[in-house]
């Protein structure tokens, strides 16, 4: 099974990179599933109904999201309504949606996506270890493909996660943080792994924002609005390959195409 991971949607950008380009990349590359980080995909922070509509049109077969989930009122009432859209799984009990699911492909195929917040330099939610682990042990029962999104600020907690869960998972994609790293490889037990699968949106850009905009934050310390950038759209993520008897993963390919 060929699963394709692609890393924050931001903004307008991001999406018109999901309409163009993943199609034809499913049939180059023969990919079977789709799963795309779009917590930022409305405006650069946030998802709306009509957005989530615009990105399942594009391709993606489920979406997960990070700490800017909550950013637009109508989430609240559409996470419960629309179980492809994915919030952390470690917000405290009573959070609206799911953070852990099985999914199908077309050809009937299950996959288990569990979605996770660090905690580092970010909001202090429940445990990502524990929880992450327990929810792939319960999701094991169903199947034994199972990817991980850990949506986290520190490289170490999310290496650390993939120590962690290596050999319980199929495959662990860091986001959050919109710049690709060049560390992707097959853990000890069979864990496909890499820190962060990167941006989809502007890359003249400081991860998605105009610049402009974020030096002026740094150099006046002064509040500024900061606009999504329009220019070099690029959609970045991680293609894994899975033996679907064992949950292993055979290859992990790191993926950058540009509109």
């Amino acid at each position: 099974m060929r699963i394709l991971f692609i890393g924050d949607i931001v903004g307008s950008p991001g999406r018109e990179a999901i309409t163009k380009l993943v199609a034809p990349l499913k049939q180059e590359l023969q990919i079977d599933f789709v799963v795309a980080n779009g917590e930022n995909a409305s405006g650069g922070s946030g998802i709306t109904s009509k957005v989530a509509a615009e990105l399942f049109a594009g391709g993606a077969d489920v979406l997960t999201s990070g700490d800017h989930i909550w950013k637009k009122p109508e989430i609240f009432e559409l996470i419960n309504q629309e179980e492809r859209i994915m919030r952390p799984l470690n917000y405290p009990s009573g959070a609206p949606g799911s953070g852990a699911s099985v999914f199908k492909t077309k050809t009937g195929a299950k996959i288990g996506v569990i979605n996770i917040n660090g905690r580092v330099f970010m909001e202090p939610l429940d445990c990502p270890f524990k929880a992450a682990l327990k929810a792939a042990e319960e999701l094991s029962a169903e199947t034994k493909t199972i990817i991980v999104d850990i949506h986290a600020e520190a490289t170490s907690e999310k290496i650390a996660m993939g120590w962690y869960l290596d050999g319980k998972v199929s495959a662990i994609f860091g986001t959050h943080t919109h710049i690709q790293t060049a560390d992707e490889k097959i853990l000890p037990q069979g864990t496909a792994y890499i820190t962060d699968v990167g941006m989809t949106g502007p890359y003249d850009s400081v991860i998605g924002r105009r610049v402009e905009d974020v030096l002026t934050r740094f150099l006046s310390s002064i509040p500024v609005k900061f606009e999504v950038a329009k220019e070099n759209v690029q959609l970045h993520g991680a293609l894994v390959e899975i033996d679907q008897a064992t949950g292993k993963a055979l290859s992990i390919l790191r993926i950058q195409r540009k509109i």
